[in-house]
């Protein structure tokens, strides 16, 4: 199991971030994506479970909830995981939780979280994945949930808004 800290905001951003894509967004949020369904396993279900409903969904960022609280634990990316078991890291039959990222916490708010929900502008979204948030670390997905952060909604990557911008027109 690997921690990670997720997503921290920093306060002190160097430069301020210049989107290469806003004439194309235009007042649009992460909702005009229109971002499928979330996909959600727990720490307990098989790395074999998690590879069949990724292929089945084209996904490839898929979240891990607690299976009770229904709680944001951390998430998978397919392609780690199948160089994991491709390197023999990992075994089909393993359970997430040996291979999942998690989100680190801290009780005392040192670790800050941006709240990606559908009605973050895509500007927005755009310098998350470009680590404007993040001291400069990129982000390929983003996990959006509600304002409150108690139910995860969805995923949008950085082609899913690539994609958005191709449709668009200029």
């Amino acid at each position: 199991m690997t921690d990670i800290m997720a997503q921290p905001v920093q306060s002190h951003i160097s430069e301020p971030f210049v989107s290469k894509w806003a004439s194309r967004y235009r007042g649009a949020t992460v909702e005009d994506l229109d971002p499928p369904a979330a996909l959600s396993l727990t720490p307990s279900d098989t790395i074999n479970t998690a590879l069949a409903m990724a292929f089945e969904r084209d996904y490839t960022h898929l979240t891990v909830v607690d299976g009770t609280t229904r709680a944001l634990l951390g998430y998978i990316s397919i392609p780690s995981l199948r160089a994991s078991l491709e390197n023999g890291k990992h075994k089909p039959e393993d359970e997430l939780r040996t291979a999942m990222m998690r989100f680190k916490r801290s009780r005392d708010g040192a670790n800050k979280y941006q709240v990606i929900t559908m009605d973050t502008p895509l500007e927005d979204l755009e310098a998350f994945f470009a680590g404007a948030a993040t001291n400069g670390a990129k982000q390929d997905f983003a996990v959006i949930t509600d304002d409150r952060r108690r139910f995860v909604l969805g995923v949008a990557t950085v082609g899913d808004l690539e994609e958005f911008v191709k449709r668009r027109p200029a």
